[in-house]
């Protein structure tokens, strides 16, 4: 399995920027780590090992960018206005220098993205900000609200952040092409937030898969076992 390391000054950040990839050729997917994650923890917690196989053939090509979370919306020694902004330049990174590029190994010039945890959320919020560019989501144990980070700031950059908010007066038609899964289970620490995401989607007719495991834990072995099943749904040809 061909593994690469990147490293580059981001302008949006105006810093240097981590990430692994894997794989030699196929459809490019984008997994963001969990709160505060690494580049590597991706790999380091197995769950690029569960999509091996995928990897091998050839299928998918993962991109596992670090996250902003420490100096954006985790940050509590800045002010709430300076997170939200630190936040939105995180999507600008994602969006303009990393899926702008791969997007373009795709016939539909599209990406999928995915995460666990916090990274569901990453996944879910650059999705529904920019369906155009986003064949697939896959959320797991993600949550869709960022106000609990806010401190009572209100803001629309805090509202166009937290898809639950935002996700019912959005109308672009590719949200009705793209592929929306919600993965939770029934012990997750988010299977709340996943519930009220479903509400949300049901109520636009928007299709999705709220998949509900049973007796797991919001960790790792979770992940694993979805990540691989959600691929499968990919259309490779």
């Amino acid at each position: 399995m061909k593994e690469e390391y990147y490293k580059w000054y981001s302008p949006h950040l105006h810093r240097d920027v981590q990430m692994l990839s894997f794989g030699h050729a196929g459809y490019p997917v984008i997994v963001f780590p969990t709160s505060k994650g690494s580049f590597h923890e991706n790999k380091d917690m197995g769950l690029i090992e569960s999509a091996r196989w995928y990897i091998e053939q050839g299928l998918i090509q993962i991109f596992c960018p670090e996250s902003n979370d420490a100096h954006s919306l985790y940050n509590r020694s800045i002010h709430p206005h300076d997170r939200i902004q630190n936040h939105l330049a995180y999507d600008k990174m994602i969006c303009h220098e990393l899926v702008e590029r791969v997007r373009l190994n795709t016939a539909v010039a599209k990406v999928v993205v995915a995460g666990g945890s916090f990274g569901g959320y990453h996944a879910a919020n650059f999705a529904f900000r920019h369906p155009g560019y986003v064949s697939h989501m896959f959320s797991m144990s993600g949550a869709f609200d960022i106000r609990s980070f806010m401190d009572g700031y209100q803001h629309d950059d805090v509202y166009y952040n937290s898809p639950l908010e935002f996700l019912p007066g959005l109308q672009d038609q590719e949200l009705w092409n793209m592929d929306i899964v919600l993965g939770t289970s029934n012990w997750d620490i988010c299977f709340d937030a996943n519930l009220k995401m479903h509400e949300v989607l049901k109520a636009k007719g928007l299709p999705h898969w709220l998949d509900v495991r049973q007796d797991k834990l919001h960790d790792w072995p979770l992940w694993k076992e979805m990540f691989p099943h959600y691929l499968s749904r990919i259309k490779f040809n």
